[in-house]
């Protein structure tokens, strides 16, 4: 299995940027997409993006895309979530979760970041 800890957010003004990362411990992280969800209050859990094992395709929200990338680097066994031109609304709690290869369920969720977008 594989563990997930999810670090980098805090407070930010709009039209800030942050860099959250997912640091993973165990075997295989090279084997596991990885996504990146967020979960404001009273709000449902929503789709961010998601990054393959190997870092060649990632997919993105509609609405997020041109603002927020992800990338790895999996000799430090760690997954990105660069967020640029933050609103408001982009105030949530931040998850990154484990997929393997061929699979639809992620297996693994950190434990999430706190992303406050506030001036």
């Amino acid at each position: 299995q594989v563990q997930l800890v999810e670090s980098g957010g805090g407070l930010v003004q709009p039209g800030g940027s942050l860099r959250l990362s997912c640091v993973a411990s165990g075997r295989g992280f090279g084997l596991y997409a990885v996504g990146w969800f967020r979960q404001a209050p009273g709000k449902e859990r929503e789709f961010v993006g998601i990054i393959s094992s190997g870092g060649a395709s990632t997919n993105y929200a509609d609405s997020l895309k041109g603002r927020f990338a992800i990338s790895r680097d999996n000799a430090k066994n760690t997954v990105y979530l660069q967020m640029n031109s933050l609103k408001p609304e982009d105030t949530a709690v931040y998850y990154c979760a484990a997929r393997e290869a061929f699979k639809s369920q992620y297996d693994f969720w950190g434990q999430g970041t706190q992303v406050t977008v506030s001036s």
